[in-house]
């Protein structure tokens, strides 16, 4: 996936901090390991200042009772950051004298009940290509609850002559941030140094892949393989296109969009291939994926993913509905989800915020009122704040997509704090 486009993050950021009064003050909280219930001791806190390139200017150590006290050195706005058995959680500096809990897992590099609830894979042509964008939809149900974490977290094969394009995750109630794809092993195999961290109610790890294949001869046949235990492997292609399973595959056709197909395989075994050819010329209907427009946009919180059924995505035949509460995954991706929301945000006019429904920020919901749309916003934005620094240390950006973005988002910081005071 490509970064998000500088717009986006810069007008972002302009609502962002509106109204953001200069300030400084102490953040405490406590950290509490979910795993054991008990605080947490000794983990390494810092405070992450968003204005000097993500730098590092407060640190702090949890005592006994798992409390941890930083200065913050000036009006910020700042990220806490508790790394616990080596894997980081994050939250927004609270405002005023609000506390900076933070919830924590023991961590291990294989946890017993993480598994995919659906893999799905959207493809159609362009160029003389075959392009595909993939999304796994990863749950952690360990009990006790563990994060699984380590260089290899998440393995995925993908077909042997495929050029990635982009790669995204989303932690549970989380925001989507761009991610690093690592080789890891075969021709293929790759893997992502991501935490999947305990699902939050029904809201699990998501991961995102695009990439493209040689399409010369019109036709292309995937053998397609899991890591982990996957309900559903979902296939969803234009209708211009054919699509032709292997024996024994089980895959099924679902009614849903008449502008596009989906067909479903149940039950797919980890290292087992699943054998299915696509052919023909098509693409997704755009239409469809309109979430990221006027209408779309009309509600912020339709671009997450809920557990309800989405329009243009029916019941499927024989299965427990695997496709509806992924629709503005399936249909929009990473990115719109950003555009989705920035087209909301923009079109509010001065003084609406107060009646903004409650952002989802990954780690807390926060109201979205007046007087603490700075802080909603910032939670809002902190996983794409990162994702600029990550792309950069990850080499995914270049040097100078890199320096173009970093100087817009800090104009736009100095004019919106300049404003302020």
């Amino acid at each position: 996936m490509k970064p998000t486009h500088p717009f986006i993050r810069t007008s972002l950021l302009s609502l962002l901090f509106a109204g953001a009064s200069a300030h400084a003050s102490t953040v405490t909280g406590t950290v509490t390991d979910k795993t054991t219930g008990k605080p947490a001791v000794g983990d390494s806190v810092v405070l992450v200042d968003v204005q000097a390139g993500m730098g590092e200017v407060a640190h702090a150590t949890t005592d006994a009772k798992g409390h941890y006290a930083l200065n913050e050195p000036g009006s910020g706005p700042y990220l806490v950051r508790v790394t616990h058995q080596g894997a980081g959680y994050f939250i927004a500096a609270p405002q005023g004298d609000a506390p900076g809990d933070i919830p924590v897992f023991d961590v291990a590099s294989k946890v017993q009940g993480v598994y995919i609830e659906a893999d799905v894979l959207e493809v159609e042509t362009a160029s003389g290509q075959l392009k595909v964008t993939e999304r796994y939809f990863v749950h952690n149900t360990s009990s006790p609850q563990l994060t699984q974490w380590s260089a290899h977290s998440f393995e995925v094969v993908l077909p042997d002559q495929a050029v990635l394009n982009g790669a995204g995750a989303q932690r549970p109630s989380g925001l989507p941030t761009s991610a690093k794809l690592d080789p890891d092993g075969p021709k293929g195999h790759y893997s992502f140094n991501f935490p999947i961290q305990p699902d939050e109610g029904d809201k699990d790890t998501l991961f995102q892949i695009s990439y493209n294949l040689p399409y010369d001869s019109g036709k292309f046949t995937f053998h397609a393989q899991e890591s982990l235990p996957a309900d559903n492997l979902a296939v969803l292609l234009p209708k211009g296109m054919i699509f032709a399973a292997a024996a024994g595959t089980g895959f099924k056709m679902v009614p849903q969009d008449p502008a596009t197909q989906t067909y479903i395989a149940k039950n797919a075994i980890p290292g087992k291939a699943v054998d299915f050819t696509v052919s023909g010329t098509g693409s997704m209907p755009r239409e469809a994926q309109g979430a990221g427009g006027d209408s779309g946009a009309a509600d912020a919180s339709a671009a997450v993913p809920t557990g309800q059924p989405g329009g243009g995505i029916g019941t499927p035949i024989d299965t427990p509905d695997p496709l509806s509460k992924y629709k503005y995954w399936i249909l929009g991706g990473l990115a719109l989800l950003l555009a989705a929301a920035a087209a909301f945000l923009l079109r509010k006019p001065a003084g609406a915020f107060a009646t903004i429904p409650a952002v989802d920020t990954g780690e807390a919901t926060y109201p979205a009122a007046a007087s603490t749309k700075s802080s909603a916003l910032l939670n809002a934005l902190k996983e794409e704040l990162f994702a600029l620094e990550s792309e950069k240390i990850n080499g995914t950006i270049t040097p100078e997509e890199y320096a173009s973005t970093k100087g817009a988002l800090e104009t736009v910081l100095r004019r919106a704090l300049k404003r302020s005071s």
